[in-house]
């Protein structure tokens, strides 16, 4: 008999449906010399403490650290039946077929059962990017064989075991100086959480320090040709930061009163640029959250369980738990039959039908730099979008308009620089010209990359020449202060937890790293978020994430490299050293043991003080109850002037 095993029962219903297993058996659907059973997640699970001794079940500091000589897996009390009937059916099965999702963690829920229940017969390993019917033949027809995708596991189990070991034993060692600091609480301590959780931490800690700096800036109104349109003053360098803002009062109240006394502004240089702007790539889970944070503000979690669900149960998208937003060449070729569905689909598309070429090949098809799965983009399965209703809605509509922005030309625009001279203080004024909308004619407040707070909006500029006189209609001294950084949203951390890299400061780690390394993978983050959440280290103010006092407090007290979010990328990165086959599971575990021991060897004997308890939801995160004020200052008067031309 051939054992289809899945993640999954919905998983396991589709694929049985295309095999022609539609008889319902314990546990399992049963065809011709085929049947398919199902996981329910992981189930199995690594064994706690005092599965090894009993003694362990008491926290005790010297105990500590508790490492197993041989790793014990049991069985999830909740789902003892099903794992029963694939155990049953393991024993029966000539051979195998793993149809769990095509991961790390979905082979180690196939590989674990496979180990534990002693199965030795051949395997083969199917590997799906999407669960329409067409996506699972041709996937059936192109099965790998098992021994390809075997490290996976090993990389999986690296990464749950490592988990185990110092999440269980740092968790224990600070709850018990906590204890003896008088907190209650238990203080979880995790491989990567408590990094992400240093990476609020020190957000809010730099917002709450945060010394607002006064800085002045004149908007000048120029008139042409009827047309009116505003150039931005540029300081002498001498008077201001590294950012160009000019920090001296009186040299912004001189020039303002130098440009209000003059009648205009002559152009002194004009230089006119074609830029071309190439489609952003298909989403990867890790840029959709941080989008759909951003736009519809929707958490981490919600984003991946709705981007799950249009991938399971509506089946209108490809897998989404993808690292990477490039896509394969063999895909290329399906690209007009997608595009086909999805105008069928959906008639709001008709006015891109025009501007859509099938044949155009974007930087998105690129083998080299596909990892383990593609893009996430929608499937050729778009039929009955009408049971797609909000949010479901609202994140199907941005994957599609990222697909779609492939197969439309560049936006291209014309950028204006003039710069001008009036009564010897030097201004600028930037266009632009949109001479080609193309690929932001899919959906361009979605695709467009948001601006920061300060940057001004393109404007058109009327036709100038150098030499030309432009009327001055009106002069805005304009007091401004520095802004503190932003608060963490979900999709800021995510984006953060990504790109780690660019945050570690010690050089020598930084070497290390590659640029893609980040805490976590694509399919843990959201997690990890959503634990803190729950274990009271982080609330939430609107889309805001703020740190709670016991956060403050455990972040100061468990050694740096335990916080560091340099140390857990660099630990990501051996465990991709691990599903490559260049370092062996037993070599990561017998390091990670180490770095443990030496840590509790060392952190045993310290003081800590914790604050709590956790904050409860809606209070006031220290960066709103902590400003340092900044210093009084004179307001500057204004100076305003409004001429007729």
């Amino acid at each position: 008999m051939r054992l289809f095993l899945c993640e999954k029962p919905s998983q396991a219903k589709d694929i049985a449906a295309v095999l022609g297993a539609s008889r319902r058996g314990d546990g399992c659907w049963v065809g011709p010399a085929v049947t398919v059973t199902w996981c329910i997640g992981h189930l199995l699970e690594t064994a706690p403490p005092d599965a090894y001794d009993e003694r362990y079940k008491r926290w005790v500091l010297a105990d500590l650290p508790i490492i197993p000589e041989k790793w014990k897996m049991r069985v999830k009390p909740k789902t003892a039946s099903q794992f029963k009937a694939v155990k049953r059916l393991l024993g029966e099965a000539s051979e195998l077929v793993i149809a769990t999702d095509a991961d790390r963690e979905g082979e180690m829920i196939a590989r674990e059962l496979v180990e534990h229940c002693r199965y030795r017969g051949p395997i083969q390993r199917l590997w799906l990017s999407a669960l329409d019917d067409a996506s699972i033949r041709k996937a059936l027809a192109a099965l790998k064989p098992g021994s390809e995708t075997f490290n996976l596991y090993h990389s999986a189990l690296g990464r749950s075991r490592a988990d185990w070991l110092i999440g269980m034993n740092m968790s224990r060692l600070f709850t018990l100086l906590g204890r003896q600091s008088g907190y209650q609480g238990v203080l979880p301590v995790g491989r990567v959480q408590t990094p992400t959780l240093r990476l609020v931490v020190d957000r809010d800690r730099s917002i709450s320090d945060f010394v607002p700096v006064a800085y002045w800036a004149i908007d000048v109104q120029l008139k042409h040709d009827g047309q009116l349109f505003t150039a931005q003053w540029r300081a002498d360098p001498d008077t201001c930061d590294e950012q160009d803002r000019c920090l001296n009062q009186a040299h912004a109240q001189q020039a303002a009163d130098a440009i209000n006394s003059a009648s205009s502004a002559r152009v002194s240089k004009l230089r006119t640029e074609r830029m071309r702007e190439v489609a952003p790539l298909p989403f990867d889970l890790g840029t959709l959250q941080e989008v759909c944070s951003k736009k519809l503000g929707l958490g981490a979690q919600e984003t991946l369980d709705i981007a799950q669900a249009l991938y399971e149960t509506y089946k209108v998208v490809t897998y989404p738990r993808s690292d990477c937003g490039y896509l394969p060449q063999s895909q290329h070729s399906e690209a007009a039959s997608i595009l086909a569905a999805l105008q069928q689909a959906d008639p709001s598309l008709a006015p891109l039908a025009g501007h859509l070429d099938p044949q155009r090949r974007s930087r998105a098809w690129n083998d080299a730099k596909v990892s383990a799965h593609h893009g996430i983009i929608p499937t050729a399965a778009a039929k009955n979008l009408e049971r797609l209703t909000g949010k479901h809605r609202a994140v199907y509509t941005l994957i599609r308009a990222r697909y779609l922005a492939q197969f439309l030309p560049n936006h291209e625009y014309d950028r204006t620089q003039a710069d001008f001279d009036c009564a010897g203080q030097a201004l600028r004024a930037v266009g632009k010209q949109i001479v080609e909308a193309g690929w932001k004619r899919a959906l361009p407040e979605a695709l467009a990359p948001a601006r920061g707070r300060e940057a001004a909006a393109p404007q058109p500029l009327p036709i100038l020449r150098e030499g030309l006189d432009c009327a001055i209609a009106n002069v805005h001294l304009k007091d401004l202060w520095t802004q503190p950084p932003k608060p963490f949203t979900e999709g800021d951390l995510i984006k953060a937890m990504k790109n780690v890299a660019k945050l570690v400061q010690d050089p020598l780690l930084k070497q290390k790293l590659k640029d893609t390394t980040g805490i976590g993978t694509e399919a843990t983050r959201a997690g990890i978020i959503q634990g803190l959440l729950d274990r009271g280290y982080l609330i939430k103010n609107g889309k805001a994430l703020a740190a709670t006092a016991p956060a403050f407090s455990l972040i100061d007290a468990v050694p740096r490299a335990i916080a560091d979010p340099g140390t857990t990328a660099i630990w990501e990165q051996a465990l991709d050293m691990v599903q490559s086959g260049e370092m062996t599971l037993e070599t990561f575990v017998a390091k990670q043991a180490a770095w443990m021991s030496k840590h509790i060897a060392r952190c045993s004997g310290m003081t800590m003080t914790i604050s709590g308890p956790a904050s409860p939801a809606g209070m006031a995160p220290a960066w709103k109850k902590k400003r340092k004020a900044a210093p009084a200052r004179a307001k500057p008067k204004r100076a305003v002037k409004a001429k007729s031309t």
